[in-house]
């Protein structure tokens, strides 16, 4: 479902702007609206507005009503990031290639197909009062800055256009986007219903079980045994690759298992503090770029008071407190898609069956302005349930039903997190939200934790939406959705704290299946260990926490190099003596002095092809194209190697060993070309753990100094609780008591602003890179803009 939206925005930026660009980067001031004597004017406001500013750019809103304060937030945010807004509107509406040209066309079309503009026009239709008021008061705030801006950012006057007014929908359509960057079940049905139609039942639930090691230690005894090794199976399909021609390309794609996109999020009760509060952390890990996707703000409004940060577009404080409740996010990986299997017939075309009959295909051309060409026209169909899907799967039409594409299954619900004053209130508000589906952890005054879940989540009937199915019959489909009160959660537990790394969680006997692709529990285990040696826990233990970089999870690896690369493997192979001194040299973790991660990581990476690749690359039937995506490919792995047979891996003549001494060769090969021939027993893991921050001009090279952030060593690892691979990392740091916000932590990468030249561009930088943490609360205004009614 997700698509690599930023290398397009990168090459066509580039394209369209790297001439020039860096001499006008002297671009005009910006003033946020006209002046009335002392005061700033802005249509709409009910009363005077003071919004501060402190030494890091942060914003403190102080207003006497919530949409006073939303008008407030639009304008501000406008100020400091108009062309992330402009951008994040437009890659979800599917008009790229409008300011672009054709190299985003694809992107667009793909928006286009699915009906992503007349989702958000519907879903707004549906929304309470309350909700639309606030959207409209955000977008009065924007457009107010539009028109009285001395100049523009400097990608506008670059691109040559003039931004649009905001409307609320365009608010939506940022909503939308998050719902596609948190999207993970389109690739995992695909996977599974390929899969289930060419391998063995016993394959299936060996390469699918849903619970690691990790996670099996985490939920104890509430959980089965794991399913057997399918060795009988698993040697016939080894047999059947040697035969068959190997594949082109990566079974699992280039990123299978790097850091996936997801968070960190715990609560400690204050029975594990010195004085009873309850504090909250959380880090969500999204793909990073500048500006980042979040920006801080601080709200006051009437008797209440929210601080955290927004996801700039949308009026929600996404995640932090009210001084009485504080939240945090983490990904569900919810299966709120399915492909529905369309049953046509050649002799009925533009036809497809349901319950109720055949029912003609709803056609519409769409029309995407192409910048420098003529428009390009799009055919898209669409059903009772949804678009179909561009490509069809396993031969056949599918349909796309999907929460974010119902207005029934959309809101801004998390808005009232402003009011909520206990974790009680706090669960009722979330579980009843119509966002992305996320994790909820949460903490409030009184020393309380919680954990729930937040979005709308699939009532289905006849089918648990693992595999795409046929609804024609109609004994198949969604009966709406999931009552709140049936939602999962856990209030007050027993240890004294809750935790939340996208892994599965403990659910009660007969609870409802909300995920089929939760995360390795590494991550949670660690988590977990910590906090039970935590006690009393402060906000600077939790803090610390987030920063950890222990990895045993390579430590398999590790053992599994050791164990082969004995005294007579090395006198037969002395090259071999390096990977034995850097393996030894290995200290369990992910810093950036350390050593032997590297070829760990790089030895992992060569099992998984070679070990998949042999299982089911000649077994994707009718899909050879297809990128299987499985939500944990090393316990799997690790179960196969563990038995150290040679029959269940594509091993040579020579046997077991012979094969894992060649994939070490393979993972030395390859570090060594990436690392430019550095020895391995001396390359040190922050060569290689360097997270990519850029802007989307910051291909260029006249540009990348200016605009990208430094390309420079990071600690942490792709399962580490300090989560970092190339793209990804924690998009911010929260940790935050209610009622004790001067102790709160916040920080995130690059800065407040999203120009260049202004000193809040990345000025936050530093302090995320060194793990140095930075106050949640706004220190003393530097700057002060007073906002006035417009005079009548």
């Amino acid at each position: 479902m997700k698509q690599d939206i930023r290398s397009l925005l990168l090459s066509a930026l580039v394209a369209l702007t790297a001439a020039g660009c860096a001499e006008g980067a002297q671009g005009g001031t910006r003033a946020p609206a006209p002046r009335a004597g002392n005061a700033t004017t802005l249509p709409g406001l009910e009363g005077p507005v003071t919004v501060t500013s402190d030494r890091l750019g942060i914003p403190t809103i102080s207003a006497a009503s919530r949409q006073d304060a939303l008008r407030a937030l639009g304008l501000i945010t406008a100020r400091d990031r108009m062309f992330q807004l402009d951008l994040l509107r437009r890659s979800n509406g599917g008009r790229l290639a409008e300011i672009l040209g054709r190299g985003l066309l694809e992107a667009d079309t793909r928006q286009r197909e699915l009906g992503v503009p007349q989702a958000a026009t519907a879903i707004l239709a549906r929304l309470p009062e309350s909700q639309r008021a606030a959207l409209d008061a955000y977008a009065e705030g924007v457009n107010a800055y539009l028109r009285s801006a001395e100049a523009l950012p400097i990608e506008f006057q670059k691109l040559g256009y003039r931004p649009e007014p905001w409307r609320p929908e365009d608010s939506i359509l940022v909503v939308l986007g998050m719902f596609n960057a948190l999207s993970e079940s389109e690739d995992s049905e695909r996977t599974q219903t390929v899969l289930t139609q060419s391998l063995p039942r016993g394959v299936m639930s060996f390469l699918l079980e849903s619970v690691d090691p990790y996670t099996r230690a985490l939920l104890g005894a509430q959980d089965t045994a794991p399913p057997p090794l399918p060795a009988e199976e698993l040697r016939a399909l080894v047999a059947q690759s040697r035969k068959a021609r190997p594949p082109s390309r990566r079974v699992l794609g280039e990123d299978a298992g790097e850091a996936p996109v997801g968070s960190n999020g715990w609560a400690v009760a204050g029975q594990r503090t010195r004085d009873g509060r309850a504090i909250l952390a959380n880090d969500m890990h999204l793909e990073l770029g500048v500006p980042n996707i979040w920006y801080r703000a601080e709200l006051r409004y009437g008797e209440r008071e929210v601080a955290g940060v927004v996801l700039p577009g949308v009026p929600v404080v996404i995640v932090g407190t009210n001084r009485h409740v504080a939240w945090g996010l983490t990904s569900l990986l919810g299966d709120v898609m399915d492909l529905v299997r369309l049953e046509t017939l050649p002799e009925r075309p533009g036809e497809y069956r349901t319950p109720s009959g055949w029912k003609r295909f709803e056609v519409a051309q769409e029309t995407i302005k192409v910048r420098g060409e003529p428009d390009a026209s799009v055919t898209v169909r669409r059903t009772i349930w949804g678009p179909v899907a561009a490509r069809p799967l396993l031969g056949a039409p599918v349909a796309i039903r999907w929460t974010a594409l119902d207005p029934e299954g959309v809101d801004l619900g998390i808005l009232e997190m402003d009011r909520v004053r206990s974790v009680d209130e706090a669960v009722a508000v979330m579980s009843a939200a119509g966002g992305p589906g996320c994790n909820v952890l949460l903490a409030d005054r009184g020393g309380r934790v919680a954990w729930t879940v937040t979005g709308r989540m699939p009532r289905r009937r006849g089918f648990d939406g693992s595999v795409s199915v046929s609804w024609a019959d109609g004994r198949a489909g969604w009966d709406g959705y999931l009552a709140p009160a049936a939602l999962p959660r856990i209030v007050d537990p027993p240890s004294g704290f809750v935790v939340n790394a996208n892994h599965r969680m403990p659910l009660a006997q007969g609870a409802p299946v909300l995920a089929h692709d939760h995360a390795n529990g590494y991550r949670a285990y660690r988590i977990t260990e910590r906090l039970r040696e935590a006690r009393p826990a402060t906000e600077a233990d939790l803090f610390q926490l987030q920063l950890d970089t222990r990895a045993e999870f390579f430590g398999f690896y590790r053992d599994l190099a050791l164990r082969v690369l004995t005294e007579e493997a090395v006198s037969r192979r002395p090259a071999l003596a390096e990977a034995r001194r850097a393996a030894a040299a290995w200290d369990g973790r992910a810093d950036v002095s350390g050593v032997g991660l590297p070829l760990l990581v790089q030895l992992r990476r060569v099992l998984t092809d070679d070990v998949f690749a042999a299982w089911f690359g000649a077994k994707r039937d009718g899909e050879p194209d297809l990128t299987l995506a499985l939500p944990d490919i090393d316990t799997p792995l690790q179960r196969a190697l563990e038995a150290r047979s040679a029959d269940l891996v594509p091993a040579p003549a020579g046997g077991w060993d012979v094969f894992v001494l060649a994939a070490l060769e393979k993972a030395m090969a390859a570090v060594k070309q990436e690392s430019g021939g550095r020895p391995l027993d001396q390359l040190e893991w922050g060569a290689v753990s360097r997270v990519r921050i850029a802007h989307p001009l910051g291909a260029s090279p006249e540009l990348a100094a200016l605009l990208n952030m430094p390309d420079e060593p990071l600690p942490g690892c792709s399962v580490c609780v300090r989560l970092s691979s190339h793209t990804v990392a924690a998009s911010e740091r929260l940790v935050v008591s209610p009622g004790h916000e001067q102790d709160g932590i916040l920080h995130m990468p690059a800065g407040q602003s999203g120009d260049p030249l202004s000193p809040h561009y990345r000025d936050q930088q530093r302090a995320w890179v060194d793990g140095r943490p930075l106050p949640l609360l706004a220190g003393p205004a530097e700057h002060t803009i007073t906002l006035v009614p417009e005079r009548r």
